[in-house]
């Protein structure tokens, strides 16, 4: 079984480092042409009879059309960033003097939830539980989605590697190929170079 797991190209939110979870942006131009040019240099799997997903939020959608063009798929809403709730938009600068966003920073910021969004805790929960549907259909598949879902997925898929959900998010445009065979897991980036591991 095969499993590709991508994340969305740049927003403005990335080049800005502003929280943004479920605010829906597109990818920027610089983006965009990031996406094509890892996509030229090859690399990425070929993923003819992948069943493919995306997070449904424009940025994943955009991305999976620029690197594979108009393929036929479907949108899980389970797949979506952490909903950062009143966070949404702003960056730590503009946050840090704020005493309930200092609050949340100070506490159990995996176990609270932002106001007016949700925790960690909670989106690693519906993304885990998404994915191990998916894998427990045994059909080689494709998923377009967010730094915080796939770090979440990889801590779940892989927890012998010690590595926590911030180590092993990918930076945009980039992701992992995952081989399943047996219930014996391997994983190696994408696009193809880099550390291997299996």
């Amino acid at each position: 079984m095969r499993i590709v797991l991508l994340r969305h190209g740049r927003t403005e939110a990335n080049d800005r480092w502003l929280y943004c979870g479920s605010t829906d942006l597109p990818l920027t131009e610089a983006g965009r042409e990031e996406l094509r040019e890892l996509r030229d240099a090859g690399g990425y799997p070929e993923i003819a009879g992948m069943t493919v997903y995306t997070s449904g939020l424009t940025r994943t959608e955009e991305t999976l059309s620029v690197l594979y063009g108009e393929v036929p798929h479907s949108a899980l809403t389970a797949l979506r960033e952490m909903d950062f709730g009143d966070f949404e938009m702003h960056s730590y600068e503009e946050l840090k003097e704020s005493p309930v966003y200092r609050a949340w920073c100070e506490g159990d910021n995996e176990a609270n939830p932002t106001p007016g969004g949700e925790s960690g805790i909670l989106m690693q929960r519906r993304v885990i539980d998404c994915i191990d549907r998916l894998i427990g259909r045994g059909e080689d598949f494709l998923a377009v989605s967010h730094g915080g879902p796939l770090a979440a997925i990889m801590q779940h898929l892989f927890p012998d590697e010690g590595k926590n959900r911030y180590e092993w998010q990918p930076r945009n445009g980039r992701g992992f190929l995952i081989t399943i065979d047996d219930r014996i897991k391997t994983w190696q980036p994408v696009p193809e170079g880099g550390e291997r591991n299996g």
